[in-house]
């Protein structure tokens, strides 16, 4: 007889108390799954059967990479059973390209149903672009907001380089190619060049509120210095359509899109499971670790953002 099996006769109380642990944690196991499931349904399984809701993008942190928080729109965009969408903003702004892309695809979405953008603590330069593409802005009075401007961060290591010995040698193939070097001072060319690009994307910003918010290109202009604002101020000066938190702003969007209740259920897109990895290479959520951080290199952007 194998010692198994003869530990097993010797002891069948603990045998039973195994045997019962592991069909509970079997058990539990299933349950949990079958809940996650409910919660968080697959993506394309309907679990809402004939329910109306309100789909939530959330927009977090600093805006470089935008295919996410897109996807989530135009899959709200297709779903019958969202009615409405809410975009939760609080950023301090990104890039010139993701800010612009959002800001079209929430546009976009707003055609189709309507779409109230909801600003939390910062909503501002790239943040409030994203926002101009919703049917209406919701902020609280303390919201900081505004900063309409862009901004072009880059080192000048010169002397640092010099006093540590460290030459830099270039082949180029032409007198701008390396326009923006840390090792040198922009020469003047360089520096109209890249105020004329900045003026450029500058006006975009201007043009694409004025078309918004119902506002003169001379009243944006006086307001698009840089500064920023609160909610209560935003308001005041037209940036916004109302005052309240994300629960107002859902009562608004389940108004504007004709909701049997003003207090809808809210649907969050599915997240993926956690992952270390995902989260440092930007494929963990709407946002990732490193979305959080200032930008590193040498980009046009749509940000507010103090500088030493």
């Amino acid at each position: 007889m194998s010692q198994k099996r003869l530990f097993l006769q010797k002891h069948p109380v603990l045998t039973g108390f195994f045997i019962l642990g592991v069909l509970t944690m079997l058990f539990v196991a299933g349950i949990t799954f079958f809940i996650a499931r409910l919660v968080k349904p697959a993506q394309g399984v309907d679990f809402f059967g004939a329910k109306e809701v309100v789909g939530i993008v959330e927009l977090k942190g600093v805006i470089t990479s935008p295919e996410k928080a897109m996807a989530q729109l135009i899959r709200f965009q297709e779903n019958a059973q969202v009615k409405a969408v809410i975009i939760r903003i609080d950023s301090p702004g990104g890039t010139v390209g993701a800010s612009q892309e959002l800001f079209q695809q929430i546009r976009t979405t707003n055609k189709t149903k309507p779409v109230v953008a909801s600003m939390g603590s910062v909503a501002a330069s790239g943040g409030y672009y994203a926002a101009l593409g919703a049917e209406k802005i919701v902020a609280s009075p303390g919201t900081l907001t505004g900063s309409i401007g862009v901004i072009l961060k880059f080192p000048n290591l010169e002397e640092i380089f010099e006093k540590i010995g460290y030459k830099n040698e270039i082949v180029k193939s032409g007198a701008l190619k390396d326009l923006g070097s840390s090792s040198r001072t922009l020469t003047q060319e360089e520096r109209d060049l890249l105020q004329n690009l900045l003026d450029n994307v500058h006006n975009q910003f201007i043009a694409d509120i004025v078309s918004s918010r119902n506002l003169t290109e001379e009243e944006v202009r006086g307001l698009a210095d840089g500064r920023i604002f609160s909610g209560e101020q935003a308001k005041e000066l037209g940036l916004i359509d109302r005052l309240g938190n994300l629960y107002d702003a859902v009562a608004l969007a389940a108004e504007l899109a004709g909701m049997s209740t003003l207090n809808p259920d809210l649907y969050y897109p599915e997240e993926e499971g956690f992952s270390l990895f995902k989260l440092l290479a930007g494929q963990q959520s709407t946002t990732s670790l490193l979305d959080h951080l200032p930008l590193l290199s040498p980009t046009f952007a749509y940000e507010w953002s103090v500088s030493k």
